[in-house]
Formats: C-alpha cells, sequence, structure tokens
C-alpha cells in the first residue's frame, strides 16, 4: 500500500480533484447560491436606498445621511450592530448621535429607546405643560439635550408618516433573511457532501 503523499503535494491533489468535481451539480449549483447571495446583498441596500431617497426628496425628514448610508444604517441594524459601530461602518465615529435619530426616526428601536430614568407619563405631561425645554429638563434631572432625544423616540412611535415606506423596507430586509438562511442551509448540506466526496477520491487514489 502506498504511503500518503507530502501534505503539500496532498493539498494540491485535494485542489485538483475538487477542480474537476466543480462540475458536477451538487457543487457549482451551491457556489451559484452563495455568488448570488453576495451580489444580492448589495442589491437589497440600494433597493432600501431607493426608498430612502423617496423619503428625503418628500422631506419626511432632514438627516446628514445620504439615502446609501441610510440603507446601510438598516442593514447594520438588522445585523445586529449598535450605534456607534454603524457610524464607524459609514466611516466617522462621530456620527452616532445622527445614527441614532436616523434609526429612531425609521422606527428601528433598541430597548434602551425606551429606558428613561423618569415615568414617561411625568414628561409627556410636563412637554404638553407649555414649560420651556430647560424647565422640563431641570424637572425631570437630565440635560435639554438628553430630554430632547427621549422627546424625539416619543414623537417618532406616534408618527405614522412613514409607514407606507417602513413596509416597503421592512418586505425587502425579510427578503434577504429568508434568502441568507435557505443559502446557508443549502451551502452546508450540499458543500460538506461535496467535501466527504472530495476526500473520499483522494483515498482511492493514495
Amino acid at each position: 500500500m502506498k504511503s500518503p503523499p507530502p501534505g503539500g503535494q496532498r493539498k494540491d491533489r485535494l485542489l485538483e480533484l475538487f477542480a474537476n468535481l466543480t462540475s458536477k451539480t451538487k457543487i457549482v449549483e451551491p457556489m451559484k447560491q452563495i455568488h448570488g447571495s453576495l451580489r444580492d446583498h448589495d442589491a437589497v441596500e440600494r433597493e432600501v436606498a431607493l426608498v430612502m431617497r423617496e423619503i428625503l426628496d418628500g422631506g419626511f425628514f432632514k438627516t446628514r445621511l445620504k439615502p446609501i448610508e441610510l440603507a446601510k444604517l438598516v442593514s447594520l441594524y438588522y445585523e445586529g450592530k449598535n450605534d456607534t459601530e454603524i457610524a464607524r461602518a459609514l466611516g466617522d465615529e462621530n456620527l452616532s448621535k445622527t445614527v441614532a435619530r436616523a434609526r429612531v426616526r425609521l422606527k428601528l428601536y433598541r430597548d434602551l429607546d425606551f429606558k428613561m430614568p423618569f415615568d414617561r407619563a411625568k414628561m409627556e405631561g410636563l412637554l404638553k405643560s407649555g414649560l420651556t425645554m430647560k424647565q422640563v429638563s431641570e424637572e425631570l434631572g437630565i440635560s435639554p439635550s438628553t430630554l430632547r432625544e427621549y422627546r424625539h423616540v416619543i414623537e417618532q412611535r406616534d408618527d405614522n408618516t412613514l409607514e407606507h415606506f417602513l413596509e416597503r423596507i421592512k418586505d425587502v430586509m425579510e427578503d434577504r433573511d429568508l434568502q441568507e438562511q435557505m443559502t446557508t442551509s443549502l451551502t452546508k448540506d450540499s458543500l460538506g457532501e461535496s467535501i466527504d466526496i472530495t476526500e473520499a477520491e483522494l483515498i482511492d487514489v493514495n
């Protein structure tokens, strides 16, 4: 019985066998799925960016962020990134507050958005009382800037002007998630089977 080839030769032989196997449907199809998924990730962001352009052009809200940046914000939010990580991905960590405000305007909430160090009803009552922001912030024991952020969250929670756009964005993101789940499952099963075949052929050759 022949001894196995040295590591380098074995690797070359494995790559050669794998290349030969790529003509088989069981490998080619998963690879097409992976390539398609990678392509679709960019396509998803472009599709979301088009919706964002409609929102901005319609004057529904103002932000420093461009449509494609807002689309990336949505994508990264769905991936579980926090505001600082999203800002960093956009190229400027100092954009974290801008990201947070845009995220809230798009109703992409986090639990912390509603964890206020005071009774929410009290804040809402004070804001409707005619007091200035400074007076309300002093009453609640927070800074005016923090008060504005909490007020922004409450205002956006009750604002339904973007619902039509947000439903379109949600549909796009849900389609992406479903496709990625299907691709991952298919690739894991099919590629694993193909690797087993490659190893088996290598053993036969040796």
